[in-house]
């Protein structure tokens, strides 16, 4: 049988997640947070590691149309030598750490981490929302508490080149109000990981009942806001650190409004604009502020 893209990968493990049954579900789970697990373990260590059955490891490469499980298994080897960007398959935490080696692994975890937000995957992914979202009538950007700098910062720099998109709100039910005038021309873009925000939670079902279309920045597969989501970004975030890294998650961003300018010839006058409106008002100030009039 032809091989199965990552992206292919991906839409049956999340069909299954969504619509299987429970063993197979749970399995399929488990793979799309553990690409590297199935590719290196033998299927009894991974039904062991995922704690299902052979057997459900197995239906479960049957229900996606493969013959057996060293097939299932070998596309998802392809998929990770070709750069796929696994949705927790982040920079390991090293063994025991101390404060002589904690710079060192602080320092590994982001190169991992920023090496998975830079991969070929990850750049088609990107490219494909940005192509939707240039052509959407509004965009909301949804993120609290440690995510909500990365929303705004979307936002912020977002409106500066593109009409279309909406400033994070920052007040107690600000999400609410926002979100639920969208209609299916808008997409929403939320921001959480594990432990889940309940404001972007619950924004992001309040989306998908308007019709929107939501682009899911998350840290698992499992996330409530990856399920029935548009599209998932997978947000590569571990280290050292007591917090998740948000490092990469700024780096995404940066990406895809990069990728969003590139299919917005107007979008370099909308940002000389801001620009000039900023100047003419004093907004900023030269070297040495106290020779400005």
């Amino acid at each position: 049988m032809p091989k199965r893209s990552a992206e292919e990968l991906r839409a049956g493990l999340c069909k299954i997640l969504e619509e299987g049954p429970r063993q197979l579900s749970v399995f399929a789970a488990w793979t799309l947070d553990n690409y590297q697990e199935v590719a290196f373990r033998s299927l009894r260590s991974a039904a062991r590691a995922a704690s299902v059955n052979q057997n459900s490891a197995v239906r479960l490469a049957k229900a996606l149309g493969y013959p057996g499980y060293a097939p299932f298994r070998n596309d998802i080897q392809t998929a990770l030598r070709d750069g796929f960007v696994p949705y927790s398959a982040r920079a390991r935490a090293l063994n025991e750490r101390d404060d002589k080696n904690t710079w060192q692994e602080l320092r590994a975890a982001s190169e991992a981490n920023i090496a998975a937000a830079f991969s070929p995957a990850m750049h088609a992914l990107l490219a494909t929302c940005a192509k939707e979202l240039v052509a959407a009538r509004r965009i909301y950007c949804i993120g609290v508490r440690s995510c909500f700098s990365v929303a705004h910062y979307f936002t912020y720099v977002g409106a500066m080149a593109f009409a279309n998109v909406i400033h994070t709100p920052n007040e107690p039910g600000g999400i609410m109000d926002m979100v639920s005038q969208a209609g299916p021309e808008d997409m929403v873009i939320a921001i959480t990981y594990e432990h889940y925000s309940w404001e972007v939670v619950r924004g992001v079902s309040i989306a998908r009942d308007c019709g929107a279309r939501v682009i899911a920045l998350t840290d698992s597969m499992k996330s409530p806001i990856a399920r029935g989501a548009w599209k998932v970004v997978p947000l590569p975030m571990e280290g050292p650190h007591f917090m998740p890294s948000l490092a990469p998650a700024f780096s995404i961003i940066e990406l895809l409004l990069a990728e969003m300018i590139l299919r917005a010839p107007a979008a370099e006058k909308r940002v000389r604009d801001f620009e000039e409106r900023i100047r003419r008002f004093r907004g900023y100030v030269s070297s040495d502020p106290l020779s400005d009039p």
